[in-house]
C-alpha cells in the first residue's frame, strides 16, 4: 500500500496518455483473443489460431482497433473504450452461445433477428441463464452510467484536427491492409462454408463481410443494351415442344456422397449399391454444389432458379437476404406456366432455413414440412427424422393434381453432426481408417450407415414410381459434402465442392453422362424432355461453355435481382404465391360430447403436430390419437364457441403455423319429452380449404446447421 502511495498517478497518466495508441492496440489483441477464445469454446484451440494464422490474427485486432479509434473524439476516453470493448466481446459471447446450439456461427442476417431475439432466446439460453444475462446487462450499465458521473476524463485539448486526420489514417491503412490481405491470400472473399470461413478468417472480418457484402454488385457497363445483347447471344431459341407432360421430381439428399471417394477409409461393405446401380444405368454425373459441410440452403437455390451463388456475398444465403424482399424466376414459376402444380416436401421442421416465408417467394403451392407429416416417429439416433418418409409424401403430391407435377424434396437423414462416440448398438456397416483425422471411425460408421439406408429409401422410392401410371422424371443428389473436415488428398476426384448425381425415368429417355453445376441441373432436365422457357434456364441451355458465359450471367442475375429487370421489359412478372402448408387439407368434420367435459373430434390429416383451438385459444393437452381423431379432456364447449385445427411449428418458437377451416360448435337441442334424444352430428361449415396465412407469422428460430 505504501508502495502505490508513493506512485505519482498523475505522471503515469501522463505518460499512458503519450502511448496510449500502442496502450489501445495491445488491448485489441488481448479482447481479440479473448473473443476467439469464447467463440471455439477453448483457450487451446485459440492460441493455436493466434501463432498459426499470426497475419489473420493481427488484421482482426486491427479491425477491432480501428473501430476503437472513435475514443479520440470523446473527453471520456476510458469509457468509450469500455463501450466499443464491451461491444466486441458482447458479439463473441453471442457468437460462443450460438456455436453451442448449432453449426453456423453469428451472421449478418442474424443481426436482423435481435428484434425478435426474446422469441428464440429459450432455443439458446435455460431460464436461470436468461436470468444471469439480464442482470450482468444491468450490472453493466450501471457501471457505464457510474463511470459516465465519476470516471476520468482527458483534461488536455482535443486537437481536433489531428484526431480526425488520425482517425482517418487509420482507416485508410485499414482498407489498404484489407485489399493486400485478400490479394496475398490472406483472408478470402468467397465461403465454400461460412463454419470453416469462421475458423479461418477470424470471427470480425466474417461478421463484417456477412453485413456489408451482401447481394451482386452492378456489373461494369450495366445497361438495357448490355441485357439486349446477352439474351440475343442465345442464337435461336427453340419452343417448347413436350410430347408427355412429365412430373419433375428432385429430390435433395442431405450429405449424400459415395464415401468410397475418401481414401483412407475402410468400408465393409458397398453403403451406396441402389445409387452405384442407378448411375450405371441412367444419366448421371458430378454435381458442383455452392459449399463444403454445410449451405443445404445455397444448393437448393441454385438448383431451383439456375442462378450460381459465387455472385453473391460470401457466405450469403439468398434464402435470409434478397428472397425476404422479392420474388424469383424459377422453376415451379416456369412450370406454373406450362399447367403443372408445384410442391415442396422437407422432412424437418417448416421454418429451417425460413422455408416458409421463402418458398412462396419461388413459386410453390403448397409446402409440406414435418408438422404435416402422419408419422415423424423413426428417427436417427440423433433427433433427424429418416427419409423413407418421403415416398409417400412425394406420391401425395402427385396425386393432388389432375395436371403434371413438380416437386422439389429435401431431406435430412444424413444431417450431422456426427458424435465422436458410439451410438450405434449393430451397424450393419463397420468402418476403420480414420483414427488420426478430425473425425474418428464412430463418426464415419454413423454416418455410412445413415446414408446406406437413404440408398434404401432411393430404392423403395424407384420401384414405386416405376410403377406410377405417369411419366416421371427423377433427380437424386447430394447437397454437399458431410462436415468431417476432408481436405482435398482425402478424396479421389480431388475436389471437395463436389457430390454425385442421378437422373433417372420411367420414359426411356437417352442416358447421357456429364458433369454438372446445381445451376444447371434444371435447365439440363427441361432441355431433356423438350422446355426451353424461363430467363434463366434458356439461358444455360444455349449458352453454357460459350465465351463470357459466367461474365454474362452475373449481368443476367444482376439484373433480374436487383437491376431494372430490362429482360423482363422493365418489371417483374412474377407474384408471390398463395402457398398452402401441407399437400392434404386438414379438416374437422364433426364434435361429440363423449362425457362431461370431454369431447371426441373427427377430421382428416391430424399428424403429431396438431392442436384444438377454441375460440383463437390453443388447447395445450390436446394431441391426436390417430390422423382422424382428438380426444380431449377438461374442456366446457359452449354453443357458437369457434373449433378449428392449428398447426404448431415444432421449432422452439412453437407458434402457428397454419389452421384449418373451423366449424361452430352447436349444443345438442333437448326436446320436451321424458325419453332421452342422442346428440346431433356436428355440421361442419362450407370446406374453405386450410389456411395458409396465420395470425402470427413464424420468424425462423435461426436453428439451421445444415
Amino acid at each position: 500500500m505504501e508502495i502505490l502511495k508513493k506512485i505519482n498517478w498523475q505522471k503515469v497518466c501522463g505518460f499512458c496518455n503519450k502511448i496510449s495508441l500502442l496502450l489501445q492496440a495491445l488491448g485489441c489483441c488481448v479482447l481479440y483473443f479473448i473473443i476467439e477464445a469464447i467463440s471455439r469454446h477453448s483457450l487451446g484451440e485459440a492460441w493455436v489460431y493466434m501463432t498459426g494464422r499470426p497475419w489473420v490474427f493481427l488484421y482482426n485486432a486491427f479491425l477491432i482497433f480501428t473501430t476503437s479509434m472513435v475514443v479520440y473524439l470523446f473527453r471520456r476516453r476510458t469509457l468509450v473504450r469500455l463501450i466499443v470493448g464491451a461491444f466486441w466481446l458482447l458479439l463473441g459471447i453471442v457468437n460462443g452461445i450460438i456455436l453451442a446450439n448449432r453449426v453456423t456461427p453469428f451472421t449478418g442476417p442474424d443481426l436482423k433477428l435481435l428484434s425478435d431475439a426474446t422469441k428464440i432466446m429459450d432455443k439458446y439460453l435455460s431460464p436461470g441463464m436468461l436470468v444471469m444475462v439480464i442482470a450482468l446487462l444491468a450490472v453493466l450499465l450501471l457501471f457505464f452510467v457510474w463511470l459516465w458521473m465519476k470516471g476520468p476524463k482527458f483534461k488536455g485539448k482535443i486537437r481536433w484536427a489531428v484526431n480526425v486526420s488520425l482517425i482517418v489514417g487509420t482507416i485508410v491503412l485499414f482498407w489498404g491492409a484489407t485489399r493486400v490481405a485478400l490479394e496475398k491470400r490472406v483472408l478470402s472473399n468467397y465461403f465454400g462454408n461460412i463454419a470453416f470461413a469462421y475458423q479461418d478468417y477470424g470471427y470480425p472480418y466474417c461478421l463484417a463481410v456477412t453485413i456489408f457484402d451482401t447481394g451482386i454488385s452492378e456489373p461494369n457497363g450495366y445497361s438495357e443494351a448490355l441485357i439486349d445483347d446477352i439474351i440475343k447471344s442465345e442464337g435461336d431459341v427453340k419452343d417448347t415442344q413436350m410430347e408427355r407432360q412429365p412430373n419433375i421430381i428432385f429430390v435433395q439428399l442431405e450429405s449424400f456422397f459415395d464415401p468410397e471417394l475418401v481414401n483412407f477409409l475402410n468400408i465393409s461393405e458397398d453403403p451406396i449399391p441402389n445409387f452405384r446401380k442407378m448411375m450405371n444405368e441412367y444419366s448421371s454425373g458430378y454435381f458442383r454444389v455452392p459449399s463444403i459441410g454445410a449451405g443445404t440452403a445455397n444448393t437448393e437455390f441454385e438448383t431451383i432458379t439456375g442462378m450460381s451463388l459465387r455472385y453473391f456475398g460470401p457466405g450469403e444465403y439468398p434464402y435470409k437476404t434478397i428472397l425476404k424482399e422479392t420474388t424469383c424466376e424459377s422453376a415451379p414459376f416456369v412450370l406454373k406456366n406450362l399447367g403443372y402444380s408445384t410442391h415442396a416436401i422437407h422432412n424437418n421442421e417448416a421454418n429451417f432455413y425460413s422455408r416458409k416465408s421463402v418458398f412462396p417467394m419461388l413459386g410453390f403451392d403448397s409446402f409440406t414440412s414435418e408438422e404435416y407429416m402422419p408419422d415423424i416417429s423413426d428417427i436417427t439416433e440423433t433427433g433427424w427424422v429418416k427419409d423413407h418418409i418421403l415416398t409417400d409424401e412425394i406420391i401425395k403430391c402427385l396425386d393432388s393434381s389432375q395436371g403434371p407435377d413438380y416437386v422439389y424434396t429435401i431431406s435430412v437423414q444424413g444431417h450431422g453432426d456426427y458424435s465422436t462416440e458410439p451410438v450405434l448398438d449393430n451397424p450393419k456397416i463397420t468402418v476403420t481408417g480414420a483414427e488420426e483425422k478430425e473425425k474418428n471411425n464412430y463418426s464415419w460408421e454413423y454416418y455410412v450407415n445413415q446414408i446406406h439406408e437413404m440408398d434404401q429409401f432411393i430404392k423403395q422410392l424407384t420401384d414405386t414410381l416405376s410403377e406410377y401410371p405417369e411419366p416421371v422424371v427423377l433427380v437424386l443428389y447430394g447437397d454437399h459434402l458431410p462436415t468431417m473436415g476432408l481436405e482435398i488428398q482425402d478424396v479421389a476426384n480431388r475436389y471437395l465442392f463436389q457430390t454425385q448425381y442421378v437422373m433417372w425415368d420411367n420414359m426411356g429417355l437417352e442416358k447421357k453422362d456429364k458433369n454438372l453445376s446445381a445451376y444447371q441441373m434444371a435447365a439440363e432436365v427441361f432441355n431433356r424432355i423438350g422446355i426451353h422457357d424461363g430467363t434463366v434456364f434458356r439461358y444455360h441451355q444455349t449458352r453454357k461453355n460459350t465465351k463470357n458465359y459466367q461474365v454474362d450471367l452475373e449481368a443476367l442475375q444482376y439484373d433480374l435481382l436487383y437491376g431494372n429487370k430490362y429482360a423482363y421489359g422493365g418489371e417483374n412478372p412474377f407474384e408471390k404465391t398463395p402457398i398452402t402448408l401441407g399437400v392434404l387439407p386438414i379438416t374437422i368434420n364433426e364434435i361429440t360430447e363423449i362425457s362431461e367435459g370431454t369431447y371426441s373430434i373427427i377430421g382428416e390429416n391430424f399428424t403429431a403436430s396438431s392442436k384444438l383451438e377454441i375460440n383463437n385459444e390453443l388447447i395445450e393437452n390436446s394431441h391426436p390419437i390417430s390422423d382422424t381423431q382428438f380426444i380431449v379432456r377438461d374442456v366446457e364447449l359452449k354453443d357458437g364457441d369457434k373449433v378449428d385445427i392449428a398447426q404448431q411449428s415444432n421449432s422452439s418458437t412453437r407458434r402457428v403455423l397454419s389452421r384449418s377451416a373451423a366449424i361452430i360448435f352447436r349444443e345438442p337441442a333437448i326436446l320436451p319429452t321424458p325419453t332421452p334424444i342422442p346428440q346431433e352430428t356436428q355440421t361442419p361449415l362450407p370446406d374453405n380449404g386450410q389456411t395458409d396465412s396465420p395470425a402470427d407469422t413464424d420468424q425462423e428460430a435461426n436453428t439451421e446447421n445444415q
